[in-house]
């Protein structure tokens, strides 16, 4: 019962992170994936290789943010954006402190194929296009249809060396959202991969990649040479550090975490700069709302000074906390746990205390 419990409360927060009437309809009655760029107000253009986009410039420091898990998203014509009021968080425009700092900002979305009544299913399509439901995508009316012969993770990669391929910039970040930071995870990889190989330039290797209240299910996948997918994804983040990739991490809620349903992956969080945020502004049982706030929380945070440990003059782990302070967190010993302003949304009040791993 209680993994039934938790799985409704998983599925329902899908929903709740998206919002409606920022896209056309035929977005959703058509199979739509890839990268968006974005601008002021939720504005927003499609990224297509060879053609210009009013909100990408080649040389900016750019953030990619990926979704994760969207049941019932297709049917409600549901995408997530950059205000999040209907996530529990502000009524603010949550790209506009980045894109006034003069970054790209964008998101990345799979939205059609992450629509499964079952998060197994949306998570195998991330690695694989033979999982349990091959590549099948959902449209408005709710009928789901034969998809690519790619999985999700392949088709990022090529969206993202072919609309990124001109980058001469030097600092690129991704987030990642629940089942999103997988994807985040292994583009990172496929990207490093393609460097290494000497077929993609290095400026396209991200600097940083923050995982926001992470998912990975319990058990070995077939489809993973039988290895669990925290595994996998450790492993690589393992890798991906020896290569300079600066890796933070964010817990908001125990809808990700727990033996009813996913994988705590300590070992992968104890590899980055971990923080744990306790949204208490919610109750104990808005888990769904506490999942959500892990995304406006970082987008918003780079909106203000970086958050400092209790005592100290030393920051914490924010958006806006250096990518060097943010390397020396990751290969220290402490984690980080929210001390001051955890009754509060805005990010400019938190403070935060060390604590053993």
């Amino acid at each position: 019962m209680r993994k039934l419990l938790l799985l409704l409360v998983l599925s329902f927060a899908s929903l709740t992170q998206a919002a409606v009437g920022v896209f056309p309809d035929s977005t959703f009655q058509n199979l739509d994936h890839g990268l968006y760029w974005f601008g002021y107000g939720d504005s927003w253009q499609k990224a297509i290789p060879g053609q210009t986009n009013a909100y990408y410039v080649a040389s900016k420091p750019t953030l990619i943010y990926i979704h994760g898990w969207q049941n019932g998203s297709s049917l409600a014509k549901n995408r997530e954006t950059f205000n999040r009021k209907d996530a529990g968080g502000p009524d603010l425009d949550l790209a506009n402190a980045w894109l006034a700092a003069g970054y790209n900002v964008g998101v990345m979305y799979w939205n059609q194929f992450a629509d499964e009544g079952e998060v197994k299913d949306a998570e195998a399509k991330i690695w694989t296009a033979a999982g349990p439901r091959a590549m099948r995508w959902r449209n408005s009316s709710g009928v789901y249809s034969n998809g690519p012969s790619q999985s999700v993770g392949d088709l990022f990669f090529n969206s993202y060396k072919d609309n990124l391929a001109g980058y001469t910039g030097s600092n690129i970040r991704i987030a990642g959202h629940s089942l999103g930071n997988q994807l985040a995870i292994l583009l990172t990889k496929k990207i490093s991969d393609a460097v290494t190989a000497g077929t993609l330039n290095s400026k396209l290797l991200p600097k940083r990649v923050a995982l926001l209240d992470p998912f990975y299910s319990n058990y070995a996948k077939s489809y993973l040479g039988n290895k669990w997918v925290g595994e996998v994804s450790r492993n690589y983040v393992s890798e991906l550090k020896t290569k300079g990739v600066t890796f933070e991490a964010y817990r908001t809620s125990s809808v990700t975490s727990t033996v009813f349903v996913g994988d705590s992956n300590t070992g992968l969080m104890n590899m980055t700069a971990f923080s744990e945020l306790k949204p208490w502004y919610f109750n104990s049982a808005q888990q769904v709302e506490k999942h959500n706030a892990a995304v406006w929380h970082y987008l918003w945070s780079f909106s203000s000074n970086p958050p400092l440990i209790t005592g100290t003059s030393n920051q914490a782990a924010s958006a806006k906390t250096s990518d060097s302070r943010i390397t020396t967190l990751m290969n220290g010993t402490k984690k980080l746990v929210h001390d001051q302003g955890a009754y509060t949304k805005e990010p400019s009040d938190d403070n935060f205390k060390e604590a053993n791993r």
